[in-house]
C-alpha cells in the first residue's frame, strides 16, 4: 500500500509544481567509511522536504527516528511522516525538524 500512495502523492505534487525525488538514497559516513545507499528516503520535495510514508494502524516512536535520521544524514530542515491509515489523514500527519531553532 505504502509503494502506491507514494505514486500517487508523487504524481500529485509534480502536477502541481513541485520538484519530487523517489526513492532517495541516503549515504551514511561512520570512522572514516561511506556507506552510500544504507538508507532510502520515500520522497524528497523541492530539495528541502523529506517525506516518509507509511500505511500502518498507528505511527510508533520509531518512525519518528527515522525520519530525524533522514533529516540529520541528508542535512535537511524538515521532514513529514505520513501515515495514509489513520481515520482521517490530519490525524497521520507528523512534522519532524532538524536542530530547530525559533
Amino acid at each position: 500500500m505504502e509503494n502506491a500512495y507514494e505514486l500517487v502523492l508523487a504524481a500529485d505534487l509534480v502536477r502541481r509544481g513541485h520538484k519530487v525525488d523517489r526513492q532517495v538514497p541516503v549515504d551514511i559516513e561512520y570512522d572514516g567509511l561511506r556507506i552510500p545507499a544504507a538508507f532510502r528516503a520515500d520522497l524528497l520535495l523541492d530539495d528541502i522536504v523529506v517525506l516518509e510514508i507509511k500505511a500502518i494502524e498507528a505511527i510508533a516512536p520509531v518512525h519518528a527516528k527515522q525520519v530525524l535520521t533522514y533529516l540529520r544524514l541528508m542535512h535537511k530542515p524538515v521532514g513529514l511522516l505520513l501515515n495514509f491509515s489513520g481515520e482521517t489523514m490530519k490525524e497521520g500527519i507528523r512534522r519532524l525538524v532538524n536542530n530547530y531553532q525559533p
